[in-house]
């Protein structure tokens, strides 16, 4: 079922840049496309998708879901057909190698508990290093029997049925809420989420599009969402949007390199994680935004952003759950804003693919940008446009948002900037490698 990938890998440099110009379709939506593999999975009849991301981590999932029982064909680049299971997942014979996909893992590990059936899960060296209490906890309580290594993988997950219960998660996370809710559908009885911030809403929205009866109601900054189980998916197509998350990495190129113009199409235009684009706009930015078609229940927009030099402002700390994963590469915006940058509620950054906190304060220095790095705050001193030396290297410890980030810091830069490693971006975006130099970013691998 996995499409053939070409595969980068090794020490790479990003040159000084002149103008970037012209236009690329945003990749494919990260979190939609798992979902898209998971809820296909579980749904009774076939999904056909379209645009789906296929990325390490992703195919990671659809892998899953075929080891579960569901028949996942590739049809062609982007374009996938999934039987599902009816709701009745197969503890499958061999553990689930999730490699680098927290989404997928924790998303799968709530489907599974929610069909009573049973699995290993399993990832790689930097997977296996990030917590899973926070998501089996809760599934916990809701009767899955779940066996870890000291609370992260490997984790055993014995067959058994479910109960639904109330929940408040102890944190923002989209990826807490998510696997609640997916255990919900197989569970006995109602289950309830009250979320004090929201969190991005794709599962919800996309469990309506497949046929889930479910209720959210908002109250400002909070939301509670109401699931009755057992319940079983009706299949429907996906049309997967453009990843905002992705796109951050052109957006900020254009921003900091001197008469750059370009586009971006297809851009998925959820608030929910839109909290970038808004943070760059309130730095200066001059980011032009026009409708673009719905795609799997999501508006989208395409995107224009301008060279501009920015300011340095203060990042509202209620912001983060919307842009948590942008915050690497807003810190190379920062580098070359104006003035003092201040972000404060990161502390969830400690727990990603790495400790992208201190990685993100480490990839500045290393290039020459002054930023002081609390426990959960970064302070970045902005040089302005050009100002940046460069000239650094980013240890990206196995974690793809920094080492694209790395990258995209030297094209402004006064000297290149290097990374250590650039293998594990295929992860997330594939393609970013073709869409830089599509824009005219010159990305050179190194000895």
């Amino acid at each position: 079922m996995t499409p053939s990938l070409m595969r980068r890998e090794g020490a790479m440099r990003a040159l000084p840049a002149s103008a970037l110009s012209g236009s690329i379709k945003a990749p494919g939506d990260k979190s939609i496309s798992h979902r898209a593999f998971i809820l296909g999975g579980l749904a009774n009849g076939v999904t056909e998708v379209s645009g789906l991301l296929e990325s390490d981590d992703v195919i990671n999932s659809g892998k899953a879901a075929a080891a579960l029982g569901a028949t996942v064909e590739h049809l062609g680049p982007g374009q996938w057909r999934i039987t599902g299971t009816g709701g009745r997942f197969s503890t499958p014979e061999a553990p689930l190698d999730f490699g680098n996909a927290g989404t997928g893992v924790r998303l799968m590990m709530g489907a599974v508990a929610g069909t009573g059936a049973g699995a290993d899960f399993v990832g790689d060296e930097s997977l296996s290093s990030r917590p899973m209490r926070r998501v089996t906890d809760p599934l916990g309580e809701m009767g899955a029997r779940f066996t870890t290594t000291d609370g992260r993988l490997p984790a055993h997950l014995e067959a058994g049925p479910l109960t639904g219960i109330a929940y408040t998660p102890p944190i923002a996370s989209a990826q807490v809420k998510s696997a609640v809710l997916l255990a919900a559908l197989g569970a006995n009885g109602t289950t309830v989420v009250h979320e004090p911030q929201i969190t991005r809403d794709h599962t919800e929205t996309m469990l309506k599009a497949f046929g889930v009866s479910l209720s959210v109601k908002r109250d400002g900054p909070s939301a509670t969402i109401t699931l009755a189980g057992p319940q079983t998916l009706t299949a429907c197509p996906v049309d997967v949007p453009g990843d905002p998350s992705s796109s951050a990495f052109a957006m900020v190129a254009a921003l900091i390199v001197p008469g750059s113009d370009i586009t971006l199409t297809g851009v998925m235009d959820n608030p929910a994680r839109t909290g970038l684009i808004d943070t760059l706009r309130e730095m200066g930015a001059d980011i032009t935004l026009t409708p673009g078609p719905e795609m799997a229940g999501e508006k989208t927009m395409h995107v224009r952003v301008r060279h501009t030099q920015l300011r340095g402002i203060t990042v509202p700390a209620e912001r983060a759950p919307s842009m948590i994963d942008e915050y690497p590469v807003l810190c190379v915006a920062a580098a070359y804003a104006e003035g003092v940058t201040h972000m404060p509620g990161l502390e969830e950054l400690r727990a990603k693919e790495s400790d992208r906190l201190a990685g993100s304060a480490a990839l500045l220095r290393a290039n020459g940008v002054p930023v002081e790095e609390g426990e959960d705050s970064l302070v970045v001193t902005g040089m302005g446009v050009g100002g940046v030396p460069g000239g650094g290297e980013t240890l990206t410890h196995h974690d793809h948002r920094l080492a694209m980030s790395g990258l995209v810091i030297g094209l402004g830069a006064g000297s290149a900037a290097r990374v250590d490693d650039i293998a594990m971006i295929a992860t997330s975006y594939p393609d970013f490698f073709d869409d830089m130099a599509a824009l005219g970013g010159v990305l050179e691998p190194l000895p």
